[in-house]
């Protein structure tokens, strides 16, 4: 295969490197050694900073949330709900914090307006009848699978093509150059090799095992954050803790239900990653203390991500380490058609693809100027699936007798099922259970997956999707990473509704969910 522009990595950067060159004229491939959004794009909080978090500890990551957020606001209004935020203290939190952060604010460009704890809690009844200070801010809400779909479908309309499960295993380098890449298909262990002009290493947590494959080392930190999704939405906007940042400091609404978190724990291999039941205890703890009522929650699940950082942190949780993002020419470094970009957030997406894409672009004598900052993203249909409460809407208004119901708790059904999978075939892609359930709202409501996943694979062996035993090997991969995100969530009458989903995945499929944490 050969291309202009090889691109590792389909999370949100990923995705917008192939947009922006794209829309420049660059042919592009990306490659994905997973599915898009598996790794710290897919792990995130869903929160479109305004910049509020971080005007105290790293401004030039605040004042470019900022500014990229409104650009996303302005110009792909479709994967974002514009809540609105607050930052709130309660007693005991640090005075000075307090006072000092509208100065902070208006440092970094970053608008915040001070309100009475009674407004606050009028805006938000949930919170903490402890609070004592408050400010509105101009965060918002982001559906991050949406944003990379979006993204990913535009560059594959103007001819970029996508390569999911295809691991990079090697590069060919001669004169400095990668010749070919070495690619595998994870599922059928196919190799075949990309012959490109440039090759960017947007791999996130996996970006130094990707530079090492060329015999460059580069210095990163991982640092894991782990996550709680709520049975219901409890809060209407973002809702951040008043003080530095720390554990379980942020409430982030998100359709139909609310998400807790996040903590910051080092870790040594961004493959090898699951929440634990202490750190459920510690967000609950912590976040109970600016939203009381999630002591009374009930949690559908836990999940986490890596922080790719780069650079060494002096402290002990990575919190120390900019947010800001790093763009790496490896020329130096004896590979001059290899460029790394890693480190920032979700937030600023779209201004690290643009400049990578300069970086690359400039290496092949291109001047085409960057457009993702002027030009809309198109919607697209095959996209709208993973949006809360879509499906019920849809439903309930022009459903047919014949439409049954695949998820009952997120009312999935059959004609959403059959457009993802219509979708994934025109681009030449075998769908699978988890591929559904990624670009839907599927196994994702509060009985995650125990009864759905069995209707859903028996639908698939009706349209013909399996035989024989492959339908077995997709719901163990559906049941496992299902099981993954509750095990440390389980207490009370969660609990024994476990027990029942593994009595009936047990029963039926011989499935042994606990394995997969061992």
């Amino acid at each position: 295969m050969q291309t202009q522009v090889l691109i590792i990595g389909g999370g949100a950067t990923g995705t917008g490197v192939a947009r922006d060159l794209a829309l420049r004229g660059v042919d592009s491939i990306l490659v994905e050694k997973g599915d898009l959004n598996s790794g710290a794009s897919g792990g995130n909080h869903g929160l479109l900073h305004s910049g509020g978090r971080y005007v105290s500890n790293d401004p030039e990551a605040a004042r470019e949330c900022k500014l990229e957020g409104d650009i996303i606001k302005k110009l792909m209004p479709q994967c974002v709900e514009n809540t609105g935020g607050l930052f709130v203290a309660v007693e005991g939190d640090d005075s000075n914090f307090i006072a000092d952060f509208p100065s902070f604010c208006v440092t970094c460009g970053v608008p915040c307006e001070s309100i009475t704890p009674e407004e606050a809690r009028f805006l938000e009844p949930t919170l903490s009848a402890k609070i004592i200070a408050a400010y509105k801010v101009e965060d918002a809400s982001i559906d991050p699978f949406r944003l990379t779909l979006l993204n990913m479908g535009q560059a594959v309309s103007m001819g970029s093509r996508l390569l999911r499960k295809t691991k990079v295993t090697g590069f060919d380098i001669r004169d400095k150059k990668i010749r070919n890449t070495r690619v595998m298909n994870v599922d059928t262990n196919e190799e075949f090799s990309i012959e490109a002009e440039q090759v960017v290493n947007c791999a996130g947590a996996w970006a130094d095992q990707v530079c090492r494959l060329a015999g460059i080392g580069i210095q990163m930190q991982y640092s894991k954050g782990t996550l709680l999704v709520t049975n219901d939405r409890i809060n209407y906007r973002i809702v951040n803790r008043l003080r530095r940042p720390s554990d379980a400091d942020i409430l982030v609404p998100g359709g139909t239900v609310s998400i807790i978190g996040t903590t910051s724990t080092p870790v040594e291999d961004p493959d090898a990653i699951y929440p634990t039941v202490e750190e459920t205890d510690l967000i609950i703890s912590e976040g109970s203390a600016m939203v009381p009522v999630l002591e009374r929650s009930r949690f559908v699940r836990a999940y986490c991500g890596v922080r790719p950082l780069f650079g060494k942190s002096g402290g002990s949780d990575g919190r120390s380490v900019s947010r800001g993002f790093t763009l790496l020419d490896h020329s130096n470094e004896n590979v001059e058609n290899l460029t790394t970009i890693t480190g920032g957030k979700l937030t600023t997406f779209r201004l690290m693809a643009e400049k990578t894409a300069d970086n690359v672009c400039s290496k092949m004598s291109i001047t085409a100027p960057c457009r993702t900052s002027i030009d809309p993203l198109p919607a697209a249909d095959d996209s709208r699936w993973t949006e809360p409460g879509i499906s019920p809407k849809k439903w309930m208004r022009s459903h047919q007798p014949d439409d049954i119901m695949i998820c009952e708790c997120e009312m999935v059904t059959k004609t959403v099922v059959d457009e993802i999978i219509d979708s994934l075939k025109s681009k030449n892609e075998r769908p699978g259970l988890a591929d559904i359930g990624h670009r839907s709202r599927l196994g994702k409501g509060a009985c995650q997956g125990a009864f759905c996943g069995a209707r859903a694979l028996a639908y698939l062996y009706e349209r013909g999707e399996f035989t024989w035993g492959e339908g077995l090997v997709e719901i163990g991969k559906f049941f496992q990473e299902r099981w993954k995100g509750i095990h440390s969530i389980l207490w009370g009458d969660q609990l024994i509704q476990a027990e029942l989903m593994e009595s009936i995945h047990c029963g039926l499929f011989d499935e042994e969910l606990h394995t997969t944490l061992k």
